[in-house]
Formats: structure tokens, C-alpha cells, sequence
């Protein structure tokens, strides 16, 4: 096999095992926990019971006295030491004034305002030390009215989280021309009008939270390990909460990270009680989280009430848009939680459609629930699911196929570049082309045999569509990347986005062979290590399309400096000097130096080259995604049937990676759809999902197979790979396109508009209620 054949058969567009996997099917990996430091002690929370309540006293003598005990930390101890309270956003309350949220420390301090807050650490030899001494620690708490639903938290008279905001909005904004949205309401032939529950969810990622921290006591410099996807942003917010730490003297270190989607961007208060402990006592210190635990205070995603209007022509022309959601933010509003639903969410609004009038408010609402924050899509699946549950009802009203209502308000090739109503500029996209090629794999025309099919067997078939998009980037445009070519024979390539799973090292590996030439064995990706690289992470869709780019144009430059290196050692003008497959040749003779050897001549015997790149703006990847359910009717379960999806993604660099991010999304977006919710009892705050057993996540017999097919036309103006982020797409999609297919079902099966009140999460028992007439009280009341 020649060495060009085997540079081509590894490149971008090949169907490449992922470089990941033989470390890690072999138990190899090393995530934070399997990491064992000299000397370790084991750290563990005591949290509160009470969802509001204030702390009179902490007795914790009798706790510091059990065996192996190194140290009992509190709020107030923390607050005596320094530690700051984490960070606050920016956003503006609808009087005017900042964004309310109340101080949120490490360790809570004087009131707790949700089950599961961390109030107490302790640290001993070993984990089982450390619970038995937690469990000897004494709070006496008193109780407070708390209230864990966001309408009834705006109420006069409910009980006021902070201060500052004693209506318990933290924040709103709001975007479009309402006089504009109103001219064209009142002018429409026709409006439709919904209210919609995204429903809280919990990431879960298969590995929860582990953090290990260890001070060296000659240097004082702290190196923290842990599971994360920003490891620069950690080590930012430690620098920023711990005193008289300053950037250099921390090092963040991430191994293998079992998953992320969102819930791992952030610093949490246990990351600075697990860093200051370790500061303290000068040992190492690990916190490893139970599933419990990250079920009561990791991040939870969505959790949006809206109220949602649309109005239209008579030939099916959107004219305007209206949507006014209450956004739960938890006990303690996050810039990021806030940005989400606020900001983010609302820039893709009016997805591929053409609508130019739009009035949109968002209203975060402080509760005492555990803070929301990024979950898979990040607020892109909210605003989708708006807008798409609006197109079917519109559909439904003007007696029009669903997809030909769409075709309708698609925005058009010649628009490109597009500035959308929130001034969001796509720059491609051929929207109808997507839609056509979706229908034909969905065989829509073919779904009224289908069906009949399915009546015959006494089930209820029903069909849902999405057409959408979506805005990837995190607006962090900007990646550096360092190349190292060594004489041993291999190219190092370090960059500060962040595996988590989604096989991001092949792809970037993929990149590097395209530029090199050289096998794919011989490229080595190295990330999280703030000492070696720093920049954003990953989130956003973001990896591929900035810090792939970067990494094309950092190997381009290793490739043409080490062209003049080699010109001085080939004594030719480096004009002269022609590259291929890892060896340069003075052209027209056999005279040449691979590029390994050329490194072994240098200082170090390597070539080292530092470069950044930085994209034109964010990426709109988009789909058609088509589903088709069976529901029985005698139970309310619902079975996906068909789901068949179009997507354009760009051009593509790993295939298999592709399919695996926009499929696994798609069960993700599918799990919203159909069985997970995060319930919190309005009586007590108790969180009622905290394992297993009580949040559902989807199965495999949920579903039987997915048809997912690339539209690689229309490749993206902004970077220069062309590529689209993508991994997210799939979630997006998929939760409307398979709660309409069940709303479908029961409009077909007599229910009409009717059907139009269901809410998710569509359990067999919700279904089989609404079946029966029973859809529950709408969520404004």
C-alpha cells in the first residue's frame, strides 16, 4: 500500500474508526476518577433538605472529631477566608436596572434556596469517613415559603428570593417592532395561538461531575483535574472566586471526559470547595459527585412556559410572530442560564422561514429550584419547537398539507446572505432543496396507505415534520492552535477545544493528515491542558468550524515555515521546494527531506509553530427531519415508527462522527419528546426525579431505526472548511417532529385542534388521557 494511498484513505470525507476508541473500549481511558493522587483525602457535601430556609447555626465539633478527619468547611468559614461569590451576567431587568440574583457562594451562606444547595464539606482519608462525619454535622435551620413555580413566583405577595428583584424576575428582554407585530396581527386572515411547556431536563451524562485538586508546596501552584468542557474558563472562575491566586499559578488538567452536552461548560461551587480545600489543608483533595447529586445541583436545561402566536395571510404568508415566555431560571440566574433563553433562543426564532415582523419577550424568573443553565441545543430547541408546534397548527387551520405551508415561508436561495428579524445574518442555505429531498426519503406521499395500514391493526399513525435551523459558534470565533513536529516521527496538535465524546480528535486528526500527508497514527491531538493550550472549549456546535479551521491553517504554516527550514538544509530557494505525503523535494530532482528528519535537525529536535484563526461569523446548519408514530389506543404508548431526516451540515469531514452526532441528538431531542421531565413538588421543593428509576430516559425499543442522509451542497461562508456545526442539530429536530406526529395522531383519531393542548413529556398515560379527553390545565391557567 503506498504512502499516498494511506494519506487519502485517512483524510477529511473518509470513513475513519475514530482514534478515540481502542483506548477506551479497552478500559484504558483515564477520566478524572481514575486518577490517584499521593496522599489523597476524600471531600463530601452535606446539602440542604429544605428548598428555602435559613441557616441559624452549624455545629460541626462532633464531626471534626471522628476518625480521619482532616477538615470541616463551611460558609462562614469561607466568607472569613476570601472566597468570592461566583460571577453575575449582565442583563437588565424590565425596569431598567440590573439583573437580579442573589449572591451565590460556594458554600451556602446564612439561606439555602433549593434542595440539594452544598452547605457543608468535610474531608477525611476516605469517602466513607467523610459521609459518616457529614452525617454527625448539626444545622439548625428555619424554614421559609418558597415557591418553585415561575407564574406563581411572580405574584405579589410570593416569597422573594433576593432583594433585588421582589417580583422574582431576574431579567427580560425583548426583540422586534411590537408595533409592527400588532398592524400585522390585526390585519391577518388568520391567527393561531398556543401555549407550550419546554419541560426541565437533566443532561446526564454517563460520567457526573469528578473534580481532583492538588497544591504543590514548594511552587504553591494548584493543579485541578476534573471533567469538564472549558477547562480555561475554570481556571478563570477559580483565579476569580479563591484569593491571591493568580492565572499562573493554576493548571487545569481534563483526561477523558464521558460526556457533556452542556452541563459541563461551567464552574460549579463544588469546583471551589474541592481548590480551596486543597489550598488549605496542602493535600490533595477529590470530590467525586453520585448521580443524585448531579441530579439535585448540576445544571438543568430548558424549563420555558410561552404563550405563542402567529399570524398569517390567506394564502398561508406569515406575517408576524409573537411569543412572551417565563423562563425558570432556578435559585440563582447564571449569565449563561440567562443568555439562553433570553438572547440565544430568540436568534433562531424564525428559523428558515421568512417572517419579518416579530415581538418577543423573555422573563427570567427566579425559583427555588436548582439553576438552569446549557443543555444540548441551549435554547435553540425551544424557540424550534415554538415556531414548528405554530406551523402545524397553522396547517391545521388552513386545511394545508404541513409541509406546503412551509414551502411557503421558506426563505429563498437568491436572499443569501439573509439578516433574519433579530439580525442574525445566515449566510447559505437552499431551504426548499433540504424540504424536497426530506419528503422523497420520508416518502411523504406514500404516509395515507400508511396509515390505513395502521388502522387496520387498531393503532393511530400520525406524521410530523420540522424544518428548521440552527445558529452554532457560541460567538467565540477566535482559536489558537499549536503544531509540534518531533523527530520521533509524530505531529502533536494542541488545542484548547475539548473532547467529551463526540470523537472531535478524528476529526481534527482527519484535518491534519489533508494538510501533512502522513498516516493518521502519526498525529497525536492533545487538549485540556491549560498550560499547553487555552481559548474558549467546546460548546456551541463550535469545535469543528473554528477549532478545525484553526487547525488547517496552523498545520498550512507548520507546512511553510518548515519549507523554508527545508530549503536551507536542501541549499534551494524554498520557490523551489514541493511538498507531499510528509517529504519535501527540490522539484524537477530526487533531491529531498521528509519532514521528520527535517525536525531532528532543528533545536529540540522538533519544528514548533504557533498560530490562530478566526472565523467570519457562525454557522446555520439545518434540516428537515420527518417522523411517524403509532399510538395505542388502549394505553396511550407511543411508538416511532419512521424518522427520516436531510440534513445540511456543510462539507464533512468524518462521516461516521456526523451521523453518530446528528442521531444521538436526535434521541436526545426524542427523550424530551416523550419521557424525560425533572418534577420538583410545588409543596415541599422537593425534586421528586433525583435517580433512575423516576427520570426517564429514552430506550432503544423506543424507536426502530433512523434514515439520516447529508445535503453537503451548500458549504458554510464563514470559515474555510465550509463545514457546519452539528451537534446539536439532531436535538433540535427531532422534539417537534415527533410531538406533532403524535398530535397528529390524536387530530386525526377525532380530537381536531383539540389536540393541539398537548404538552410533553407525551408519556403513554398523558397520551391516554387526552385520548379520553383529559389534557390538564393549561399552563397559564
Amino acid at each position: 500500500m503506498s504512502t499516498v494511498f494511506e494519506a487519502g484513505r485517512f483524510g477529511s470525507g473518509q470513513a475513519v474508526k475514530r482514534i478515540e476508541d481502542p483506548a477506551l473500549v479497552a478500559g484504558k481511558g483515564q477520566y478524572t476518577d481514575d486518577v490517584v493522587a499521593a496522599g489523597q483525602t476524600h471531600l463530601v457535601f452535606l446539602r440542604s433538605p429544605y428548598a428555602h430556609a435559613r441557616i441559624l447555626s452549624i455545629n460541626t465539633e462532633d464531626a471534626s472529631a471522628l476518625p480521619g478527619v482532616h477538615a470541616v468547611f463551611t460558609g462562614a468559614q469561607l466568607v472569613d477566608a476570601g472566597v468570592k461569590p461566583l460571577a453575575v451576567g449582565g442583563f437588565k431587568r424590565p425596569d431598567g436596572s440590573d439583573m437580579a440574583t442573589p449572591v451565590r457562594r460556594a458554600l451556602a451562606h446564612e439561606v439555602v434556596r433549593y434542595v440539594g444547595e452544598p452547605v457543608v464539606a468535610v474531608v477525611a482519608d476516605s469517602r466513607d469517613a467523610a459521609r459518616a462525619a457529614a452525617d454527625a454535622v448539626w444545622v439548625d435551620y428555619e424554614e421559609l415559603p418558597h415557591v418553585t413555580d415561575p407564574l406563581q413566583a411572580m405574584q405579589p405577595g410570593a416569597p422573594a428570593l433576593c432583594p433585588g428583584a421582589p417580583d422574582n424576575v431576574s431579567a427580560q428582554m425583548r426583540h422586534g417592532d411590537a408595533a409592527a407585530t400588532e398592524q400585522a396581527f390585526a390585519q391577518a386572515a388568520h391567527t393561531v395561538s398556543l401555549q407550550l411547556v419546554n419541560q426541565r431536563l437533566a443532561p446526564s451524562p454517563m460520567e457526573p461531575r469528578s473534580v481532583l485538586a492538588e497544591l504543590d508546596p514548594a511552587t504553591g501552584r494548584l493543579t485541578v483535574r476534573l471533567s469538564s468542557q472549558m477547562p480555561t474558563g475554570v481556571r478563570g472562575g477559580l483565579c476569580n472566586t479563591l484569593p491571591d491566586l493568580a492565572t499562573e499559578q493554576v493548571r487545569v488538567l481534563v483526561g477523558d471526559v464521558g460526556g457533556g452536552f452542556g452541563m459541563k461548560t461551567g464552574l460549579y461551587p463544588e469546583d471551589i470547595v474541592v481548590a480551596h480545600a486543597a489550598r488549605t489543608l496542602k493535600r490533595p483533595v477529590r470530590w467525586q459527585a453520585e448521580r443524585i447529586e448531579d441530579f439535585l445541583s448540576a445544571v438543568h436545561g430548558r424549563d420555558v412556559l410561552s404563550r405563542a402566536e402567529m399570524a398569517l395571510d390567506a394564502q398561508g404568508k406569515v406575517l408576524a410572530l409573537r411569543v412572551q415566555s417565563i423562563c425558570n431560571v432556578g435559585a440563582y440566574a447564571t449569565a449563561a442560564g440567562v443568555a439562553i433563553q433570553v438572547l440565544i433562543g430568540p436568534w433562531v426564532s424564525t428559523s428558515v422561514y421568512d417572517i419579518r415582523n416579530v415581538d418577543l419577550t423573555f422573563t427570567a424568573v427566579l425559583t427555588d429550584r436548582a439553576p438552569t443553565g446549557p443543555y444540548r441545543g441551549a435554547g435553540r430547541p425551544e424557540a424550534i419547537y415554538i415556531t414548528e408546534r405554530l406551523m402545524d397548527a397553522a396547517a391545521r387551520q388552513l386545511q394545508l398539507d404541513p409541509a406546503e405551508l412551509r414551502r411557503r415561508n421558506l426563505i429563498r436561495p437568491e436572499q443569501m446572505p439573509y439578516q433574519n428579524a433579530l439580525g442574525q445574518t445566515y449566510d447559505s442555505g437552499h431551504f426548499e432543496k433540504i424540504l424536497d429531498q426530506g419528503l422523497a426519503l420520508a416518502d411523504w406521499q406514500g404516509f395515507a396507505a400508511r396509515r390505513s395500514d395502521a388502522t387496520r391493526r387498531g393503532k393511530l399513525r400520525g406524521r410530523g415534520i420540522a424544518t428548521f435551523l440552527e445558529w452554532t459558534g457560541g460567538n467565540a470565533f477566535e482559536e489558537h492552535v499549536s503544531v509540534s513536529v518531533s523527530a520521533d516521527g509524530f505531529i502533536e496538535i494542541g488545542s484548547a477545544t475539548q473532547a467529551m465524546g463526540q470523537g472531535i480528535q478524528t476529526s481534527y486528526a482527519q484535518l491534519a493528515v489533508d494538510v501533512f500527508g502522513v498516516p493518521i497514527e502519526r498525529i497525536r491531538i492533545l487538549q485540556g491542558d491549560t498550560d499547553r493550550a487555552n481559548g474558549f472549549g467546546s460548546a456551541g456546535s463550535r469545535s469543528l468550524f473554528t477549532g478545525g479551521s484553526a487547525v488547517q491553517v496552523a498545520s498550512q504554516k507548520t507546512v511553510d515555515d518548515a519549507r523554508e527550514l527545508a530549503g536551507q538544509a536542501l541549499e534551494a530557494p524554498p520557490a523551489d521546494i514541493e511538498y507531499r505525503n510528509g517529504r519535501f523535494v527540490v522539484a524537477g530532482t530526487d533531491l529531498g527531506i521528509g519532514l521528520f528528519e527535517l525536525a531532528g535537525r532543528q533545536p529540540g529536535a522538533r519544528i514548533s509553530v504557533q498560530a490562530s484563526h478566526t472565523v467570519n461569523g457562525p454557522s446555520w446548519p439545518n434540516g428537515c427531519h420527518v417522523c411517524e408514530v403509532e399510538v395505542d389506543p388502549a394505553t396511550g404508548a407511543v411508538e416511532i415508527v419512521s424518522y427520516a431526516s436531510v440534513n445540511d451540515v456543510g462539507r464533512i469531514v468524518s462521516p461516521v462522527i456526523v451521523r453518530g452526532q446528528l442521531e444521538g441528538g436526535a434521541v436526545q431531542g426524542i427523550g424530551q419528546a416523550l419521557s424525560e421531565q425533572v418534577v420538583y413538588d410545588n409543596d415541599s421543593g422537593q425534586l421528586l426525579t433525583a435517580s433512575f428509576l423516576d427520570y426517564a430516559l429514552p430506550h432503544a425499543d423506543t424507536f426502530r431505526s433512523f434514515r439520516t442522509e447529508f445535503d453537503i451542497s451548500v458549504p458554510c461562508q464563514t470559515n474555510p472548511l465550509g463545514v457546519k456545526g452539528v451537534g446539536e442539530l439532531g436535538t433540535i429536530g427531532a422534539t417537534p417532529a415527533v410531538v406533532t406526529a403524535v398530535v397528529d395522531a390524536l387530530a386525526h383519531q377525532g380530537l381536531g385542534r383539540e389536540a393541539e393542548r398537548l404538552q410533553m413529556p407525551l408519556t403513554a398515560e398523558r397520551v391516554w388521557r387526552a385520548l379520553n379527553g383529559d389534557f390538564g390545565p393549561p399552563p397559564f391557567g
